[in-house]
């Protein structure tokens, strides 16, 4: 029996151009009559997909099963001839890049809007990664959007809703069309174990049990790879996780993993003397480490793991370490490292899409983003789960010679690179008009070079740009990502808009102050970039476009 396609006649909407990460909206925007179809149709055509495997998987967030059900109806029609898709339609970011790699799928959709708040009237997102697990690159993203702009019709295939509840493997059409649901935690357990040192870890557990865990999981998608992996695995006790049960709206909060929205765990941390804590986001490719005494900016995190690696990571033992590479706002912390180990280092624009090129050349084997995303060439994403067991790896390995805590770790750390003192300020919701005209300006004086040798608040302005990026392995060029503010003692201010909201606009304003004076490596991060923070409100007059008095996060 062959499959009964028809073809449904549709108009298209504006403002369908995926972002650093896919297409992101209120799910109200997705639910309009034909919008979430005119885009998956888009997506299908941009990459011809009739033949394709593609892997199905999301944070569980709410939409995103009905979202499933559109894409098997859609991809069975334009002939996509196999879906693989994480039960119950859960499955983290990582482990879907894995899964493409590792079953040598075409690509994928992965339905999440990641880090950002999920529910009716909240969030949703959809993002396509390609053969090599990692989100689409520019080229896809401008054609898929190019598409949506003349979006007349899409097809539809006439097939019962998939049953995503139960695992195997369902065949349609006289076996044209399959589906397979599969197990979305096995695959990337198996992984996690090929990387790191699962019996060190254990051991490390088992004859140190004054050695407090906790995880939260902020009810996203990481909490069954954290039970499977920390419990099961590792030999901890439930009271080591918290929120770990996947819901459509996050339990009402907002799936972050900082300072700010992570709060309770923060809180416990402290109060409960934890000497690890740890958080993933939504859709499990973020990640915060904190301790009792020591918070781990994520610009650091990066440059610690990529310090001890190659000593302490099994992984990274047998590969060996080529290259590191940093998104533009992270701090030079990473480079530092490179440049003491004699390793290749990169400065891409925000977004993971930069990183697959560097990494499928073999220039690069670790990278971070300075928003709580860190990662390897293991896969194409970066990983909250890999970077919470690098760092208990580092933390069982360091400790089979010293007993050393997190803290000792980073300023070990310090006293060996220095440290980069670095903030993000976060404007959220700000009018889009507003944002716009104040980085216009921007890029105005930073064409003419007028502020150059202008001083503020006792800084001197050695250079200011608009940050472009020249892909060395394809010659691609992105432009306008970000206006970068550098100072003759090294200081340095990034301002930029945001690929990440799905309303408005998110001003993002990054600080950083180098020192190598030892005597101030345990200082506080606000006090130390106090002027440097004014310098950046005056240079931007972010408060005169705006109109905001305070940010709404600062990491």
């Amino acid at each position: 029996m062959t499959l009964n396609v028809k073809t449904v006649q549709t108009k298209n909407y504006e403002g369908q151009k995926p972002g650093t990460s896919g297409l992101r909206k209120k799910v109200t925007v997705f639910q309009q009559e034909h919008y979430t179809e005119n885009f998956i149709q888009a997506t299908l055509d941009s990459v011809n997909a009739a033949g394709f495997t593609l892997v199905i998987g999301g944070d569980g967030r709410y939409y995103g099963k009905e979202v499933i059900q559109l894409i098997a109806k859609i991809g069975a029609a334009n002939g996509v001839k196999k879906l693989i898709i994480g039960q119950n339609g859960i499955m983290s970011t990582p482990a879907a890049s894995n899964m493409i790699r590792k079953r040598g799928a075409n690509g994928g959709f992965i339905l999440t809007a990641s880090h950002n708040p999920g529910g009716p009237k909240s969030d949703f997102g959809i993002k396509y990664n390609i053969q090599n697990g990692g989100p689409a690159p520019e080229g896809v993203t401008n054609k898929i959007y190019e598409i949506t702009t003349k979006m007349t019709r899409y097809l539809l295939a006439d097939i019962p809703d998939i049953d995503l509840s139960t695992i195997g493997t369902t065949t349609y059409g006289d076996g044209a069309f399959t589906v397979e649901i599969v197990d979305s935690v096995e695959d990337y357990v198996i992984l996690m174990k090929e990387i790191f040192d699962f019996d060190m870890i254990k051991n490390f557990f088992n004859n140190n049990k004054d050695f407090k865990v906790l995880f939260n999981g902020l009810n996203g998608v990481t909490g069954p790879y954290a039970k499977r992996i920390f419990l099961k695995e590792l030999g901890l006790t439930e009271e080591s996780v918290m929120n770990c049960v996947p819901l459509p709206d996050f339990g009402g909060r907002h799936p972050d993993p900082n300072l700010t929205y992570a709060k309770d765990l923060v809180d416990r941390v402290q109060n409960e003397k934890f000497d690890f804590g740890a958080a993933s986001d939504g859709d499990g490719d973020r990640n915060m480490i904190i301790s009792k005494d020591f918070f781990v900016n994520p610009s650091d995190s990066v440059a610690a793991i990529a310090a001890n690696a190659g000593d302490a990571i099994p992984y990274f033992k047998k590969n060996g370490v080529t290259g590191l590479a940093r998104s533009m706002p992270t701090s030079a912390a990473l480079d530092r490292v490179a440049e003491k180990q004699n390793l290749l280092h990169f400065e891409v624009p925000t977004g993971w899409k930069f990183f697959g090129n560097l990494m499928d050349a073999g220039k690069c084997n670790i990278c971070g983003e300075e928003s709580f995303g860190t990662g390897s060439d293991h896969i194409r994403e970066k990983d909250g789960i890999w970077a919470i067991l690098a760092w208990l790896n580092i933390i069982a390995y360091r400790n089979q010679t010293e007993k050393v805590s997190i803290r000792d770790i980073m300023l070990k750390h310090y006293a060996t690179y220095g440290r980069n003192f670095f903030s993000r300020y976060d404007y959220e919701e700000v009018s889009s008009e507003s944002a716009n005209k104040m980085v216009d300006r921007l890029r105005s004086i930073a064409n003419d070079g007028s502020f150059i040798g202008k001083t503020f608040e006792g800084y001197e302005v050695q250079n200011i740009d608009d940050f472009e990026y020249k892909d060395p392995i394809d010659g691609s060029v992105s432009s306008h990502q970000g206006i970068r503010i550098q100072f003759k003692d090294g200081s340095r201010i990034v301002i930029r808009l945001s690929g990440t909201g799905s309303s408005g606009a998110t001003i993002r304003m990054y600080v950083e102050k180098y020192t190598n004076d030892t005597s101030q490596f345990e200082a506080d991060t606000q006090t130390t970039i106090k002027s440097l923070i004014k310098a950046a409100l005056e240079i931007s007059q972010l408060k005169e476009f705006t109109g905001r008095e305070e940010p709404t996060v600062i990491t």
